[in-house]
């Protein structure tokens, strides 16, 4: 849903989160014309497709719902994956780190919430990492 706001500047509800989809999109951002392939996984991966899919990226949002502890617990796995799968000598990149940012989905419910602000907040200043949280 956060990949289909961005790319519609609209909310759709009846959106399937369990179907991986590739957006393509342009955007102009600071005067420039930036070309966007989103991978917008449905995070029910094994190992393998986590690696390759982190292969092919040049950039991260680790999206977890505060309502939700378990989507939670697994930032500080894919934010390790990242940085271990980009800082590997294979890489032609030479081992340059991606941008990534964390984002806590779904503030707006306050009710069904499980992670607190400052859980996130305390996550992304252990890994050193950009938080924010929206809906």
């Amino acid at each position: 849903a956060l990949t289909v706001r961005f790319i519609t500047r609209r909310f759709i509800g009846d959106y399937d989160p369990t179907l991986e989809m590739i957006y393509r999109h342009v955007a102009i951002i600071d005067g420039d014309v930036v070309h966007f392939e989103i991978l917008d996984t449905a995070g029910q991966e094994d190992s393998l497709q986590i690696e390759e899919k982190i292969k092919w990226g040049d950039g991260f949002a680790v999206v977890y719902s505060v309502t939700d502890r378990c989507s939670f617990d697994e930032v500080m796995r894919l934010c390790f994956l990242i940085n271990h799968i980009h800082s590997s000598p294979k890489r032609s990149s030479g081992g340059e780190q991606p941008p990534v940012v964390i984002v806590g989905n779904k503030k707006d419910l306050q009710f069904d919430r499980m992670v607190s602000t400052e859980d996130g907040e305390n996550l992304s200043k252990a890994l050193k990492l950009p938080f924010h949280e929206i809906s």
